[in-house]
């Protein structure tokens, strides 16, 4: 489908496919537009319970403010009070939250009107990483593994191309599939 053709679609998926395309031109033409950087803040709140917050973010070098806040907490056979999800799960969600934008987003480009995607994505970890009982067992996931349940009016060939796309362009599973620099500074306060 061309250019062209695709702005004839108006909105698919809920997608303004015109406003995704006038996004796309203005990176195209000015780079700059495309630099995006999220920023939170998580605080302890007791036990195993934290609280992210998300004040704000900047598009293009322009602070746009935004609020929300996300809850955390182990399960209870994990010394926490069940309150929230936990940090793997929120780590897993925010990987599928992610590569669902790519699957609506390249069916909306696409003009396919989608009935149906769910995405369900498990690890298993083994604690004696995380508890320190034995140096030779990491403490986070050998492999994750995510299966993607999508329907809609497309081909099976643009499903896979839809597929092949969303893992060669989404930001969560480049973080998540691949090392990723952490740059980590200790403040101790007094």
């Amino acid at each position: 489908m061309s250019a062209l053709e695709a702005k004839k679609l108006g909105t698919v998926n809920g997608l303004d496919v015109d406003a995704l395309h006038e996004v796309i031109e203005q990176v195209k033409n000015d780079a700059a537009k495309g630099i995006v950087e999220f920023k939170v803040k998580t605080s302890w709140k007791g036990q195993t319970r934290s609280e992210t917050s998300v004040e704000s973010y900047k598009l293009g070098g322009k602070e746009i403010k935004r609020r929300f806040s996300i809850s955390a907490d182990e399960p209870l056979e994990l010394l926490g009070e069940n309150t929230s999800p936990n940090p793997q799960e929120l780590l897993m969600a925010a990987l599928n939250a992610c590569i669902t934008v790519g699957y609506v987003a390249g069916a909306a480009v696409n003009g396919i009107t989608l009935s149906k995607l769910e995405i369900e994505t498990k690890g298993q970890l083994d604690l004696r990483g995380f508890l320190g009982i034995d140096p030779n067992v990491k403490p986070g996931y050998e492999s994750v593994q995510y299966v993607v349940r999508i329907a809609g009016n497309g081909t099976q060939e643009q499903f896979r191309q839809i597929h092949e796309n969303v893992i060669k362009t989404s930001p969560n599973y480049f973080n998540v599939s691949r090392s990723v620099r952490l740059d980590a500074k200790l403040e101790v306060e007094s």
